[in-house]
């Protein structure tokens, strides 16, 4: 966190942390250690994530599971607060379109933070859910009277 003549200015960083190849424990192990290396660096003060959807394979599924678990895990032992978006709810707050395409998460997330390139897919997912908690995620309550969906935006 920034102060600049008294007021708070936050900022939002992204990475991936890599698991790298080997047996499960060894790679939630890793993904423990990243986070928490990341959270003393930056010293956020809260964090999103993502919901976990049920995939097509079961195995991946479950394994992004505890992967995400491992997430929410090292955040609440850093006395973080936790909050969660499904992905439709993400790129709703970004795209305008619940059923956006990555690409277009890509794309929007680049414009709305002004980056000098696109991020990669992980980086792209992971600002998306950090703009939809800044929005608020109050998608259910936002009033489009009057307005009409026009490339996936409100106008």
């Amino acid at each position: 966190m920034i102060e600049s003549a008294g007021r708070k200015l936050h900022y939002v960083t992204s990475g991936c942390v890599k698991s790298g190849q080997g047996d499960l424990a060894q790679r939630l192990k890793a993904i423990l250690e990243g986070l928490n290396e990341i959270i003393a660096a930056h010293g956020p003060i809260e964090v999103a994530v993502e919901k976990v959807f049920v995939n097509v394979n079961p195995q991946s599924t479950l394994a992004l599971g505890q992967a995400r678990g491992t997430a929410i895990c090292a955040a609440v032992l850093a006395g973080l607060p936790v909050a969660e978006y499904t992905a439709l709810q993400v790129k709703q707050s970004v795209v305008g379109n619940g059923h956006a395409r990555k690409e277009q998460v890509q794309h929007m997330v680049r414009r709305l933070l002004a980056l000098p390139g696109e991020p990669s897919p992980d980086a792209a997912d992971a600002l998306a859910c950090a703009i939809c908690h800044a929005h608020g995620a109050k998608l259910g309550s936002i009033s489009t009277r009057g307005l009409r969906l026009r490339r996936g935006r409100l106008g």
